[in-house]
C-alpha cells in the first residue's frame, strides 16, 4: 500500500479525550449493553445469515484480522455479504454498489446487519458499540502519526464517520471523523451518533452524509497541509 505523506507536527497531534466517559464508563456500558443486544439479535443473525447463504453458498461467517487500540490485532467477525472466496484490497473502496456484493449482502450491509456479529468482539473487550472502524493491518502500516490518532481509543460498531460519512468517501475523509471523535470522546457524543446512525439505516448514508470540512466537527481538527480530505464535496 502506498505510504501518504507524513505529518509529525505536534500542532496536529494532540492528545485523545480524558473524559470519565472516555476512560471508565464506557468499557462497563459496551459490555453490558453487548450481552443484552447479543440475545435479542440472535434470532435475526441466525435468520440473516442463513438467507445469504441459500442464494450464494460459502462461510456462514466472515473473520477477517483487524487492529483495534493502539494497533493490537484482533479477529473481527461479520456476517458474509461478498461472493466467497474473494480477497480484500486494504486500498479498495467498497460501497454498497461494489459487483461483489450479493443482492441480500447489499441488503444486510444498507441496514448494518452484517456488523452485528461483532457484539461479540465488544463483548471480549476488542471493540466498542461506538469508536472509530477497525481497519485492516496494511491500512495501519501506512499511517504517518496524524492518522495514527485514531488508533488511541477502542474500535467501534459505528462512529462518528459512520454516522456522517459514507462508504463511498476517501479513507482520509473518514479519518477526520475518526479523530475528532477520539479528542471529543463523551456520552453525550456517544448518544448523539447512536440516534443519528438509527436514522442514517432509515434514511441511508447516501442522503445524511455530510462532508467533514462542512460538519461542526472540523473545528477540531483541522486538517494538514496536503492531506487528502476532499475539497470541493
Amino acid at each position: 500500500m502506498d505510504r501518504p505523506a507524513q505529518v509529525h507536527s505536534n500542532e496536529y497531534v494532540l492528545p485523545a479525550s480524558q473524559t470519565w466517559w472516555a476512560r471508565s464508563g464506557k468499557p462497563l456500558a459496551d459490555f453490558i449493553l453487548a450481552a443484552i443486544l447479543l440475545v435479542l439479535l440472535l434470532p435475526l443473525l441466525a435468520l440473516a445469515g442463513l438467507v445469504h447463504w441459500v442464494g450464494n453458498p460459502g462461510p456462514f461467517f466472515f473473520t477477517q484480522k483487524r487492529c483495534g487500540r493502539n494497533g493490537r490485532l484482533f479477529s473481527v467477525v461479520k456476517l458474509r455479504t461478498m461472493r466467497s472466496g474473494r480477497r480484500p484490497d486494504p486500498k479498495e473502496l467498497v460501497p454498497l454498489h461494489h459487483p461483489e456484493i450479493t443482492a441480500v449482502g447489499r441488503f444486510l450491509r444498507r441496514l448494518k446487519i452484517d456488523e452485528l456479529p461483532q457484539l461479540i468482539n465488544v463483548l471480549k473487550g476488542e471493540m466498542s458499540l461506538i469508536g472509530p472502524r477497525p481497519t485492516l493491518p496494511d491500512q495501519v502500516e501506512a499511517y504517518d502519526d496524524f492518522r495514527r490518532q485514531r488508533l488511541l481509543v477502542t474500535p467501534g460498531l459505528t462512529g462518528l464517520a459512520q454516522a456522517y460519512s459514507s462508504a463511498a468517501a476517501s479513507w482520509d475523509e473518514r479519518i477526520l471523523y475518526d479523530i475528532a471523535y477520539v479528542r471529543r470522546c463523551s456520552l453525550l457524543l456517544d448518544l448523539r451518533i447512536l440516534f443519528r446512525t438509527f436514522f442514517v439505516v432509515v434514511a441511508s448514508e447516501e442522503r445524511t452524509c455530510q462532508p467533514f470540512r462542512r460538519s461542526p466537527f472540523s473545528a477540531v481538527v483541522p486538517a494538514p497541509p496536503g492531506f487528502d480530505s476532499p475539497q470541493g464535496l
